[in-house]
């Protein structure tokens, strides 16, 4: 164990995913931001200074270079650990570049949009003996351990369906994010679907390791660049040791109000997360039933899973652990987000 050792990180880009992701690297007790960049002039800086915590600048002023230029950040020596929220079609080439130069790297969601190129990344993460890891936060959030906790003692007896729905309202601000069709990163499907199809994946783990599905059927609505505004469909997860069907159904949009929960629906009975996605000051709850009537409203004390995810990266690279989430889980989720997108895409079931 290394004491009072903080790894020291850097930002690859001026996202807006910022407003969670710096505050949390400077807030984590085992991480210090030395560096961020942008290729924009300029705003790696005014993130910097809209983001940071109150008061931080005015203690270390200095203490985070600000760079104008990429690939100035993944030569800086005294970076260890490189965040990159660029944008979804940018994340193998900025990761790969960081991998080659000795970094560690936590890589915003999704890892890639090809499983070849997370095959590429982790076989450098190998060579280079560096940590990478996707980055879902909410995986990190207790509630998720509690509702997997619930699953797993059989309360709900055997999970045959569950269903994920995602959205939140476009705003002109974020018109980036569906400027560009969906076999180059654009759309719901890269932006939010990524979560619905993992956390779908996850109600049906056994033993800690998340199911894969065997076929995908989805639908979704276009906009003028390819890109689909929403999306929705099935996942069919194949039949239990009974011959009892396992559906998983998600849903996700653009044109929506903001929701991010999933509900687990077994032969006993069911549980839901009503919010995956959370705030710091939020005080989440998870509800569940029974056949029998019973039912129960679990609530969890206020915890930033930004925050959770950063001090567990940086634990793993501090103290040479293995990532709570790996590249079999970021290979797994990036093929059915594949499949997904091209039943969507051509109106046809896809195996997967």
């Amino acid at each position: 164990m290394i004491e009072d050792r903080k790894l020291r990180w850097g930002i690859l880009g001026a996202a807006r995913v910022n407003e969670r992701l710096l505050p949390a690297i400077i807030e984590a007790k085992n991480s210090q931001l030395v560096a961020i960049a942008s290729r924009r002039a300029g705003a790696a800086r005014a993130t910097l200074e809209k983001y940071a915590p109150q008061g931080f600048l005015e203690k270390h002023a200095n203490s985070v270079q600000c760079y104008d230029d990429l690939d100035a950040l993944i030569a800086d020596a005294n970076v260890e650990a490189i965040y990159c929220p660029m944008a979804n079609e940018e994340h193998a080439k900025w990761a790969l570049k960081a991998i080659n130069a000795g970094k560690h790297v936590l890589i915003e969601k999704p890892m890639a949009l090809k499983v070849e190129d997370i095959q590429a990344i982790e076989a450098a993460a190998i060579e280079k003996n560096v940590k990478v890891m996707e980055g879902f936060m909410y995986r990190f959030h207790p509630q998720h351990a509690r509702v997997q906790e619930i699953v797993d003692s059989g309360l709900i007896g055997d999970v045959l369906s569950a269903r994920a729905s995602f959205s939140f309202l476009m705003k002109p601000a974020r018109m980036y994010r569906i400027n560009r069709n969906m076999d180059n990163g654009g759309g719901a499907m890269w932006d939010i679907g990524p979560y619905a199809i993992h956390a779908l994946r996850w109600c049906f783990a056994k033993n800690g390791v998340p199911a894969e599905p065997v076929s995908v059927i989805a639908h979704a609505k276009l906009n003028e660049h390819s890109a689909d505004i929403v999306t929705s469909g099935v996942l069919d997860f194949g039949e239990d040791i009974e011959g009892r069907a396992r559906f998983g159904h998600f849903d996700i949009s653009f044109e929506r109000s903001r929701k991010s929960e999933y509900e687990v629906i077994g032969t006993k009975g069911w549980v839901k997360c009503h919010a995956a996605w959370v705030f710091q000051n939020d005080v989440p709850v998870i509800s569940w039933g029974l056949e029998d009537g019973k039912y129960a409203e679990e609530r969890f004390a206020p915890s930033n899973h930004f925050n959770l995810e950063i001090e567990h990266f940086s634990d793993c690279v501090l103290n040479n652990k293995p990532t709570y989430l790996n590249f079999a889980d970021a290979k797994a989720n990036c093929i059915a987000m594949q499949a997904s997108i091209e039943a969507a895409s051509r109106g046809i079931e896809i195996k997967v």
